[in-house]
């Protein structure tokens, strides 16, 4: 199932609070795509967060392929979890 991640900085994070975690941050997300579960990731260009497209059984793996980013257990970043469904729309064009 393809799921699509959108990054939420904790309001309260500081930059300094990010920079130890970084370079474990992505190591984790590179042994995740290379796993397969993370097939796509981009940043937000006026945010700079995380969008991350998931290829993963159900929501519930997802949600622990998230929750095991250190940026995520430490609390600075959570993610809104959103299951993805085919495009049906291009049926309309076919129709009688």
């Amino acid at each position: 199932m393809r799921i699509l991640a959108i990054e939420r900085e904790t309001p309260s994070a500081t930059a300094e609070q990010f920079k130890p975690h970084l370079k474990a941050e992505a190591a984790r997300v590179w042994a995740l795509y290379e796993s397969g579960i993370i097939r796509e990731i981009y940043f937000d260009e006026a945010q700079h967060t995380a969008v991350i497209l998931l290829e993963c059984a159900s929501l519930e793996a997802a949600r622990q392929a998230l929750e095991s980013l250190p940026l995520v257990q430490l609390g600075l970043i959570e993610f809104e979890i959103i299951r993805l469904i085919p495009y049906t729309g291009f049926a309309r064009l076919f129709e009688p």
